[in-house]
């Protein structure tokens, strides 16, 4: 066994050494890359684009503009719980406001 020198500075004792990678040093590493965990994709991210590449972003704020109105105008009349109908007719697309009926609770 070899001696061991006094006041080294820590670059001078670590002069030579050459750590190996385990599995615990590895994930200290700075590549990224190989770091990051998979992310879940979602259900056919490929129709979803598809689908909404039909509405520009001026198209959605204007659309979204005309539902907000209308829940607005149900809300006074007092329907709160309504679905969305969607249809089309020739060259219209219609979307139309269907109250939803409540389902009576059993035992009432």
């Amino acid at each position: 066994m070899s001696k061991i020198k006094k006041n080294l500075s820590d670059a001078d004792m670590l002069v030579g050494w050459k750590e190996t990678i385990s599995f615990e040093s590895d994930v200290y590493k700075e590549d990224p890359a190989k770091v990051q965990t998979p992310t879940k994709t979602k259900d056919k991210p490929e129709a979803k684009s598809f689908l909404s590449s039909f509405l520009t972003p001026e198209l959605e704020e204007k659309i979204g503009k005309a539902l907000l109105d209308l829940k607005l105008e149900l809300y006074k009349k007092g329907t709160v719980d309504f679905a969305l109908k969607v249809s089309h007719d020739n060259e219209r697309v219609i979307i139309q406001a269907v109250p939803v009926k409540e389902k009576k609770q059993a035992g009432k």
